[in-house]
């Protein structure tokens, strides 16, 4: 961190301090020229409002808070370049990639201090492997239709693909929705089994050097494939420049599970079906990462997941 953005954020953290303690002292003193516990001369459906200074407990306790605060920040670091008198640091700091964890997690049980975690695996993956296991050894289609593995699926889901597809699986706006059976990558077991093993990449490219007049053009024409209400002379000009989408998207707009370029004709929007979000994706263009399980989560968990997937999106 630059000396600038060090004292940019020591100023402002104390500065905030200071400025909290200034207005918890001012709020102590009495400026209403109006003793303590006597009227204020407010009165509304029978209430009167008293002179009462602010709670005991409640001023005793902020400047508790505020004391602990700066002790903290005395102790450890939180004040831009400044380390702390007790000079701690986090020992993950360095860990920047997911093989800089693995090898901190190679280093830590060299070292001894990972004896309990690795005891407690172990034992998670001899009570619940062969479980993971049995329902691996089914067909993806089958995983899909059994309860019990289809339970399974769906804690796995929980766990690791609702922060991004919601508990539901419906997705956000970015985000694709898992229950209508729409994959730009294709929804066989097969497909979904290979994303999750190994991720997706999409990319959208930018094509704002067109200019805004054929952004409008082209969006205009793309509404027009979903059987969307247009100006239709727009559109007549965007099928003239469609050419550069249909090396992707395909000269009919129905997409292409290879690429990844999703279908363009079915009114379902990744990123909003909206006049200017078309033209906002045409001009800035999109980028999509969907991570790969294969190693946090193993090919059986993976089977599982997947079986769990093809259920709902045939629902």
């Amino acid at each position: 961190m630059s000396s600038f953005w060090s004292w940019w954020i020591i100023v402002l953290t104390l500065g905030s301090l200071v400025a909290i303690a200034i207005l918890l002292r001012w709020n102590m003193k009495n400026f209403t020229d109006v003793e303590e516990g006597e009227s204020m001369g407010h009165e509304f459906d029978g209430i009167i409002e008293l002179n009462n200074p602010l709670p005991t407990w409640w001023t005793v306790l902020f400047w508790i808070c505020l004391a602990w605060g700066l002790l903290y920040l005395i102790l450890y670091p939180g004040l831009g370049n400044f380390k702390g008198l007790l000079g701690w640091q986090s020992s993950n700091q360095h860990v920047l990639s997911l093989e800089d964890s693995r090898q901190a997690v190679i280093n830590a049980r060299e070292a001894g201090l990972n004896i309990a975690y690795d005891r407690e695996r172990a034992r998670a993956e001899e009570v619940y492997g062969p479980i993971f296991q049995q329902y691996a050894s089914m067909d993806i289609e089958d995983i899909a239709q059994d309860k019990d593995a289809f339970r399974i699926g769906q804690r796995l889901f929980l766990q690791n693909c609702a922060q991004c597809h919601g508990s539901d699986a419906r997705g956000s706006q970015g985000f694709p929705n898992l229950t209508d059976g729409i994959f730009s990558w294709g929804g066989s077991a097969e497909n979904i089994y290979t994303t999750l093993m190994n991720g997706r990449r999409a990319q959208m490219p930018a094509y704002a050097e067109l200019g805004d007049q054929a952004i409008t053009e082209l969006a205009t024409y793309v509404l027009s494939l979903a059987g969307r209400q247009v100006d239709r002379d727009l559109a007549r000009a965007g099928e003239q420049r469609f050419a550069v989408c249909s090396a992707c998207h395909g000269q009919d707009g129905k997409g292409n599970i290879a690429l990844g370029a999703p279908n363009l004709t079915n009114n379902v929007w990744l990123y909003g079906g909206s006049q200017r979000a078309i033209e906002e994706t045409l001009r800035h263009g999109r980028n999509g990462v969907m991570p790969a399980f294969s190693e946090t989560l193993g090919e059986d968990k993976v089977k599982i997941l997947s079986g769990y997937v093809l259920g709902i999106s045939a629902d």
